[in-house]
């Protein structure tokens, strides 16, 4: 590559970081105050970016991009009133479930609002143009965002180090208790720090626009990105914000400039991954205090009584008779129920006692999925063994990634394991000659003695039935105690002889196997599979459903997955905008059973 191919690659190296940096400075603003993992940062990304495209026309370029930014500015501030402050107190999981029902209703609105087709916006007066730079053009507008990248970060500095807000602002990031013992007002600082994060988001979508048409994927996107930004550069830090989007914008394009641009979607996620093995906290940032302790020490999860045995037994029951009485979409729908209700309680397996949250638990899904077609399709194996085999495959990536995360913890560990995901992911997206690539599998039916619907149901309903029982016997003996202890006293632990990673590790590993149990039965059930099983949707639809249930009961996941599979298929099929109508039911559920509706049912039936 020349001299001047390198430095254009920079260059564009730059202004992509500084795009970057725009959206996750918010993002860890918010964080580092707040503690609050917000899922719909993205979603007020996605906002700047379609406001800006409808302003201009009328406004002008740059007083949409002003407007747009002060728009989703007080738009964040309300949903820090009227949402997440009810939140603070509650798990740090159940927050991010709250801000991931805020995506479904914005996704949906903008929909409404905008329609489904991509909106090009217009370019930026006097920046339209390119200038000539070591003899290639340069387009002048990038120019402009690899200036203001700096601007931005200097002025969030002095805000930061100069003001009394700002001395508060650090006071309630590094303590938040003493701060309020101190009078400090939490409640409108929090508003603040929220409007502020969301006034960057939608300042970066807005100025994104000559860029990118605004689209309605690009909320995931843009929180991905930001979420990598901010765990490289350490939580709760902006100078480590702004030094990790210089470091993954100049991967990115480099690997691009050298022609590796296979790898391009993975890459980011590479870093983090390295970076979060050599140090856990971050290239900036600071050890965060243990998520639970001796005094957040929770009741041993409730073991499975006679009352309780003789309901599931009649439950079991109904189920068997299933067939006899419902039509093949019903029994196709209990199939899928069945099979995210497996993969709900292998999810909470780690996540419950072992308090290993996982936000990439969809890459032993899919592979499990992945491992079964393989082996029909190109090992021409058949049904059983392919069966059988396949979850061997979600045993070695869980081992794999287990063997690291387990050193991490919070969301650090969360983060992590959500790199592997999509690293996972991008392979299967892009290894065309193997795994389809974009259109995935095809024709991956079971045996004929499977084939029809009834056949396949019971199938279903006895290995996910077993697996189900295999997980909840575990939680009840030594392994599932001594999870548990790990999570809630690690030191102690660790002092009366428990190798509390290597129990952990285990935990994991047994996970991901029956994940990938429930992917091979889902691989044969859909006939097909694609990148899309192992994509971070299926990953918080999983978190979804464990939450929905209460992640301190025994059953809440698999009523979770029940509630969650169903609610999905009935509002897809009768409501026009179904993903905010689910998003305002998974955050109503939240507000009023924060502890889900098995753990207020059981709360409501002890009283």
């Amino acid at each position: 590559m020349s001299g001047s191919a390198l430095l254009l690659q920079f260059l564009n190296g730059l202004a992509g970081a500084n795009s970057l940096f725009l959206v996750a400075a918010g993002l860890s603003l918010i964080f580092g105050v707040s503690r609050i993992v917000n899922f719909a940062h993205g979603s007020l990304y996605m906002l700047g970016m379609y406001v800006a495209v409808w302003l201009a026309p009328a406004t002008g370029f740059w007083a949409a991009v002003l407007l747009a930014a002060l728009i989703v500015a007080a738009t964040g501030a309300l949903v820090e009133i009227g949402v997440l402050r009810r939140l603070y107190q509650a798990p740090e999981l159940l927050q991010l479930l709250a801000t991931f029902a805020l995506v479904l209703i914005v996704r949906d609105f903008a929909l409404w609002a905008w329609g489904p087709q991509d909106m090009l916006g217009p370019r930026a007066p006097g920046f339209g143009d390119a200038v000539f730079i070591a003899g290639a053009a340069f387009p002048r507008y990038d120019l402009l965002l690899i200036a203001l990248g700096p601007l931005v970060f200097v002025l969030l500095h002095a805000l930061l180090t100069r003001t009394r807000w700002g001395t508060l602002v650090r006071a309630a990031t590094e303590d938040r208790e003493m701060a309020a013992a101190l009078g400090v007002n939490q409640r409108w600082l929090f508003t603040g720090i929220f409007g502020l994060g969301a006034l960057l988001a939608g300042a970066g979508g807005a100025l994104a626009v000559p860029r990118e048409p605004a689209s309605l994927a690009v909320d995931l996107a843009a929180i991905s990105d930001a979420f990598v930004v901010v765990v490289v550069g350490g939580l709760g830090s902006v100078p480590g914000a702004f030094l990790a989007a210089l470091v993954i914008g100049e991967v990115k394009a480099f690997c691009i400039g050298y022609g590796y641009s296979e790898i391009t979607l993975a890459v980011e996620f590479i870093v983090m991954a390295v970076v979060l093995v050599l140090r856990p906290w971050g290239l900036l940032g600071k050890p965060l205090p243990a998520p639970r302790g001796a005094a957040a020490v929770e009741p041993p999860l409730g073991r499975i009584d006679r009352k309780a045995a003789l309901a599931l037994a009649c439950l079991a029951a109904l189920l068997a008779g299933l067939p006899l009485a419902g039509d093949e979409y019903t029994l196709v729908l209990a199939t899928d129920i069945l099979v995210f209700a497996l993969f709900a309680v292998s999810l909470h397996f780690i996540m419950g006692p072992g308090g290993l949250a996982s936000f990439g638990h969809a890459a032993y899904l899919g592979l499990g999925a992945y491992g079964a077609a393989l082996l029909l399709l190109r090992a021409h194996a058949p049904t059983e063994a392919a069966l059988a085999l396949a979850p061997l495959l979600a045993l070695g990536g869980a081992a794999l990634c287990g063997w690291f995360a387990v050193r991490l913890a919070g969301v650090y560990l969360a983060m992590l394991t959500l790199a592997f995901a999509q690293i996972v992911w991008s392979i299967a997206f892009q290894w065309d000659s193997v795994t389809g690539g974009s259109n995935g599998l095809i024709g991956v039916w079971p045996a004929p003695w499977l084939a029809s619907k009834s056949a396949y149901y019971y199938l279903a309903l006895l290995v996910c039935g077993i697996g189900i029982a295999l997980l909840w016997r575990a939680l009840g003996a030594p392994l599932g105690y001594t999870l548990r202890a790990g999570r809630d006293a690690p030191l102690r632990a660790d002092a009366i002889g428990i190798d509390v990673r290597r129990v952990q590790w285990i935990g994991f590993a047994i996970a991901g196997t029956f994940a990938g149990i429930a992917g091979a039965l889902y691989a044969f059930s859909k006939g097909s599979i694609s990148p899309e099983t192992l994509s971070v949707p299926r990953s918080v639809d999983a978190l979804v459903m464990v939450l929905l249930g209460g992640v301190q009961t025994l059953t809440g996941p698999a009523w979770g997955a029940v509630l969650f599979v169903w609610l999905q298929d009935e509002l897809a099929r009768e409501v026009e905008y179904w993903r905010a109508a689910i998003g305002a039911v998974v955050l109503a559920l939240v507000l009023v059973f924060p502890r889900g509706l098995a753990g207020y049912l059981k709360e409501r039936f002890a009283r």
